[in-house]
């Protein structure tokens, strides 16, 4: 029909500006936050870009889904709004009918957003870790940095360096303090260099230093001259922890604890909170034309946080076992889609949902 082939190619306008605007959001938002982890030494900074690109991708389940939702709605708002809807109502096209064209434009964006959620969420958050670990394990000479204290977490070594040349290899003015057995040893050297062994073992190198040994508050410090001074590069092997979130949605069902099964609720709930609100949107977009769409707006973006809400709600509820997984998976779902039904109705008999009388009760309270 006219009105069907009309109708998806403005939902998919307005889906493409929707999603454009929020991830928009999205990158702006998450470039801030990773840039901010790489200001403070908690990431890579040329893992910048790529961990960027990661979290978009985490997050792009959830942010179809909101394009799905909102593009409808106001796809259907201005329709009321111009007076079109009342032109298609009146030419025998009853309000169930929308759920056809509307279920054809929404299907590839809901297998998109399955493939995201049980596939892109749990592989982006798994290389994120990895990127993470890598950089937080990495060695000591990785650590370093000049004109910086900066502290070794394998050895509990402090290193302090002038000047580094750009490949590492060489360092000049080198400080080092180290704790053993309640002695302190301090080693200052001029110059240094880095040595990799056959055996694949690391070595700062320095020269021309010398090494002071003893108590903290003792006078007895040995003081030793040398020209070579050999310090060896601890590093950890990378140990890449598996999280729930990171687990491929197999090993979820695979390995059934309560905590895999909360993910696995959650991950299929975005596609049930997809469906659920597509049909939500076509009774929800009526409106009066003679006053505005706030109200419409306001209410799509608190069912949205409430709806994502109730399902954290639900997951953790599954963790900690406080609900079985099978009540947990359907009866959030099960309740929203009796009450899109109900809206139906309510709509099918030409009922409104909120009336002056309500407004103005609340007003008086």
């Amino acid at each position: 029909m006219i009105f069907e082939r009309s109708l998806q190619r403005e939902l998919a306008y307005t889906a493409g500006a929707v999603f454009m605007v929020l991830l928009t959001l999205v990158l702006t938002t998450m470039m801030i936050r990773i840039v901010g982890f790489a200001a403070s030494g908690e990431v890579d900074p040329r893992d910048v870009l790529v961990l960027i690109g990661l979290t978009v991708i985490g997050y792009l389940a959830i942010m179809l889904v909101a394009t799905l939702f909102v593009s409808i709605l106001f796809v259907l708002t201005r329709w009321y709004k111009d007076s079109e809807m009342v032109v298609w109502l009146s030419s025998g096209v009853s309000l169930t009918q929308f759920i056809k064209p509307i279920g054809i434009f929404a299907t590839p964006i809901i297998i998109l957003i399955m493939f995201f959620v049980f596939v892109g969420w749990p592989w982006s958050n798994q290389q994120s870790k990895l990127i993470r670990a890598r950089f937080q394990q990495r060695d000591e000479v990785s650590l370093l940095a000049p004109g910086q204290f900066r502290e070794s977490p394998t050895t509990h070594r402090v290193f302090f360096i002038e000047k580094m040349s750009p490949d590492q290899g060489r360092v000049e003015n080198v400080f080092v303090t180290s704790t053993e057995g309640g002695k302190v040893n301090v080693v200052v050297s001029r110059n240094g260099h880095v040595e990799t062994h056959k055996n694949g073992d690391r070595f700062v190198v320095l020269e021309n230093g010398r090494r002071y040994d003893g108590e903290p508050g003792h006078p007895d410090f040995r003081i030793m001259e040398f020209e070579r001074y050999g310090v060896k590069i601890q590093s950890q092997p990378v140990v890449n922890t598996p999280t729930t979130t990171g687990l491929p949605t197999l090993t979820l069902l695979r390995n059934p604890t309560n905590e895999n099964l909360a993910e696995f609720a959650w991950r299929a709930g975005l596609p049930l909170i997809a469906i659920n609100l597509m049909l939500l949107a076509i009774p929800l977009a009526h409106q009066n034309p003679r006053r505005g769409r706030t109200i419409n707006l306001v209410m799509a973006v608190l069912i949205y946080l409430t709806y994502s809400n109730l399902l954290n709600v639900v997951q953790s509820w599954i963790e900690q076992g406080k609900m079985s997984f099978g009540v947990g998976l359907v009866i959030l779902h099960v309740i929203v889609l009796g009450i899109v039904a109900f809206i139906f109705w309510m709509r099918v008999r030409n009922r409104p949902l909120f009336t002056r009388a309500m407004f103005s009760r609340s007003q008086g309270a």
